[in-house]
């Protein structure tokens, strides 16, 4: 299992610019958030998984391994709308699928070309895709390409999460834009605090 890494460096800069969040980071020590190298298969997982729970996730995504032998593209293109349906999929998901897929398998979207871009460029890429939003793309960004710097407003337990910690009762894009400006660069690592601290709740 690969995880997402970080050290004393991004926890020292949070700290010194934070205390509240050097707060949390101490009483949370190191965290582990698993990782998915694979880029096709960090995308398909995120339209499988769309609205419903982690284990049913789980367990449509290994009835689509199963019935695709290899998880390529092109086996997904291969077989038919009612066989992908069959492993627990909406009809509206099925078409996000193979539209990935016939994305890949053109040319038209390059995986292994998004390490190259910056953050901007990944996500206006990705929302290309239909099924894949900001959050979703900002979703891939870290666990996928884990990419430091990526707070999403489009979170809402990123956005309950700064407001816990600092005692808000509301927050404004303005107010997350500057509490981005203030985690920079190391947005990331912030937003595994401020999950983890959702998650102590």
């Amino acid at each position: 299992m690969e995880i997402f890494t970080y050290g004393e460096t991004e926890i020292a800069a949070l700290s010194a610019k934070c205390l509240k969040m050097k707060a949390l980071i101490d009483e949370a020590g190191m965290l582990r958030r698993r990782v998915e190298p694979d880029l096709f298969k960090a995308l398909i997982s995120s339209i499988v998984s769309q609205q419903i729970s982690t284990k049913a996730a789980a367990t449509v995504f290994t009835r689509l391994e199963s019935l695709v032998v290899t998880l390529t593209a092109n086996n997904i293109l291969a077989k038919t709308d009612a066989e992908i349906k069959a492993c627990g999929l909406s009809y509206k998901k099925v078409g996000y699928l193979k539209g990935i897929c016939e994305a890949i398998s053109s040319g038209a979207l390059v995986l292994d070309e998004l390490i190259h871009l910056s953050d901007d460029e990944v996500v206006a890429e990705l929302i290309k895709l239909n099924g894949i939003g900001v959050w979703s793309a900002e979703m891939f960004l870290i666990f996928s390409l884990k990419r430091p710097d990526i707070l999403s407003f489009g979170d809402l337990i990123i956005r309950k999460g700064i407001m816990t910690l600092h005692g808000l009762d509301n927050l404004t894009k303005q107010e997350f834009a500057e509490y981005k400006k203030r985690y920079s660069p190391y947005g990331t690592v912030a937003s595994l605090y401020l999950w983890n601290l959702a998650h102590q709740k």
